[in-house]
């Protein structure tokens, strides 16, 4: 095999299951994939599921990008956003009943090193704000009702650098997973590491980067995050609230 045979053969070993999945999931996006609006959610929410699981009717905007897409699975009335890009690998992308994901954001579960646990499973009523990065590559399991704002980075997985005498990339790397229970607000910008549970009702403040685990109904902020306050229903609203 040449180098640029051998080239083609690794790009679509990393963009499906296999090379008659690629034609397949290729096809579809290019008849589907760009037509704008009411009329392209329709046709999309009945082509796409020949190349994905769709419990329901979910609705996926114009230019949203899949790989692996057999691998992808969603819930009744979930939304994918314009410009968003979902890659799945074996263990795969799950977003659960009325979970929406907004626009740029990226979904990422890379696993070409045989990772045990390389997942990314989202809950239902969820929101994944615009321009989030998710990167599975130890396992991400997000709750119901969770919602995160614009520019959150959960990434599980790290990078080994301890010896200072190899490069970087050839120490290998760790990835322990990341669990965000249910009823979690975050913040823009934040950032979750891995190997984080953050629990039930917590909230993590914008641009706080969170590297230990986050007690339930506590506010935790800043670099790294530590607990600022607790949720118990002492404090009362600072503004009108809208329901």
């Amino acid at each position: 095999m040449s180098r640029a045979q051998g080239g083609v053969a690794t790009y679509i070993a990393r963009q499906a299951a296999s090379p008659l999945r690629y034609v397949l999931e290729q096809t579809v996006t290019a008849l589907g994939g760009w037509i704008p609006g009411a009329l392209g959610i329709g046709v999309r929410t009945l082509l796409y599921r020949l190349i994905l699981h769709m419990d329901g009717a979910g609705a996926i905007e114009s230019g949203v990008r899949l790989r692996f897409a057999g691998n992808v699975r969603l819930g009744n009335r979930s939304y994918l956003d314009q410009g968003v890009y979902l890659h799945a690998c074996p263990q795969g992308i799950t977003i659960g009943d009325r979970s929406l994901v907004m626009h740029g954001s990226v979904l990422h579960v890379y696993n070409f090193r045989d990772l045990p646990h390389a997942f990314i499973r989202i809950g239902r009523d969820s929101l994944i704000g615009e321009m989030n990065v998710l990167r599975g590559q130890g396992g991400i399991t997000i709750g119901d009702r969770v919602y995160t704002s614009p520019l959150v980075q959960i990434v599980a997985v790290d990078h080994v650098f301890d010896d200072p005498a190899r490069p970087m990339i050839e120490q290998g790397i760790t990835a322990r997973g990341i669990t965000i229970e249910d009823d979690v607000w975050i913040g823009g910008g934040a950032i979750i590491t891995d190997g984080v549970t953050v629990g039930r009702g917590a909230v993590i403040a914008a641009g706080a980067v969170v590297t230990a685990d986050v007690p339930p109904h506590t506010v935790v902020g800043g670099i790294p995050a530590r607990v600022l306050r607790t949720v118990d229903g002492t404090s009362p609203p600072r503004a009108t609230v809208h329901f």
